[in-house]
């Protein structure tokens, strides 16, 4: 099936629920998601700011974190590991 074919109702409801999942899983970490997967809240973020030019970046990290930015990562960001860090530049590299 192509993915543009899927109705925007059911893509919508797909994208909450991603959403609402990584609200949830505070304690999985940006770079361990970028690390296995490529990709994060923040590229979420990103992707929300490209596809709609009137949401600014800062809203659309609220959007995503369900908060604003700067307070989600003062209460759930850890500091990466040297280990983590290396994972995730390895995976992005893949994105090319």
């Amino acid at each position: 099936m192509d993915i543009e074919a899927l109705d925007d109702r059911t893509a919508a409801a797909a994208f909450r629920r991603l959403v609402g999942h990584l609200r949830h899983r505070t304690d999985v970490q940006n770079v361990d998601i970028m690390g296995t997967a490529g990709f994060c809240r923040n590229c979420l973020s990103d992707w929300l700011s490209e596809a709609d030019p009137a949401l600014d970046r800062e809203s659309a990290r609220a959007l995503v974190y369900g908060m604003p930015y700067a307070d989600w990562k003062a209460a759930h960001q850890a500091e990466a590991t040297p280990e983590q860090i290396a994972r995730m530049n390895v995976s992005v590299a893949l994105n090319k």
